[in-house]
């Protein structure tokens, strides 16, 4: 019999951890061997231990799903990578493809679905929600094999960063706090990514947020 696959399971909230978790260890093929809070600590965490799949909650703090996928695909090629979220949302589930992720499973179906996904990731195929639009997907994935460019996120990552603090409300010297910088880069971040967006004050950039899946609505 081949080893059971070794997830990391990240969600930020430990109620929701643990029903995962026992939805996945009853599992005779799947083991959750490490758990995470946020996007970062996801990411850190892939150094510590073995994981064959990462199981990430869209909408995190400190760094979303979406970002820690990114950052997952651009630095360990082996790992596979599969989203949850409560949103049916057609923009979320785009950006995790374009992140690297091999499938989307909706929380308020992650009972039955969860199980099948993870093991359709791990045989290298995709797993879409019943309710994706299959036009799209199909669309999407064209794009995908003729080469042509897809749209990519016109922000830095450390922009992305101060964009989604800022978005939950963060003030300058908080976000200079919580990212080590200086208030005075902070605000900097803050004029570059209004001018590259063409927003003009926070509720513009809360907005943003929200439809680029950095936070919840």
């Amino acid at each position: 019999m081949n080893a059971p696959t070794r997830i990391l399971l990240a969600d930020d909230h430990a109620l929701v951890r643990s029903g995962l978790r026992m939805i996945l260890d009853n599992e005779p093929d799947l083991v959750v061997v490490a758990e995470a809070a946020n996007g970062y600590d996801a990411v850190n965490a892939l150094a510590e231990d073995e994981i064959d799949l990462v199981i990430l909650d869209i909408a995190m703090p400190r760094m979303t799903g979406i970002q820690a996928a990114r950052e997952i695909t651009r630095n360990n090629h082996s790992v596979r990578i599969l989203m949850l979220s409560m949103y049916d949302n057609e923009q979320y589930f785009f950006e995790s493809l374009k992140a690297g992720a091999s499938g989307y499973v909706l929380k308020s179906v992650a009972d039955r679905d969860l199980i099948e996904a993870c093991r359709a990731t791990m045989r290298g195929e995709s797993f879409l929600y019943p309710g994706a639009v299959t036009a799209l997907v199909r669309d999407y994935l064209q794009l995908a094999r003729q080469g042509s460019t897809l749209p990519e996120t016109i922000l830095t990552p450390r922009e992305e960063e101060v964009l989604k603090l800022i978005a939950e409300g963060y003030s300058a010297r908080e976000i200079a706090g919580e990212l080590v910088i200086s208030a005075k880069t902070v605000d900097r971040h803050r004029a570059n990514i209004l001018q590259k967006l063409g927003l003009r004050d926070r509720l513009d950039l809360t907005r943003y947020a929200i439809r680029a899946g950095l936070i919840e609505p």
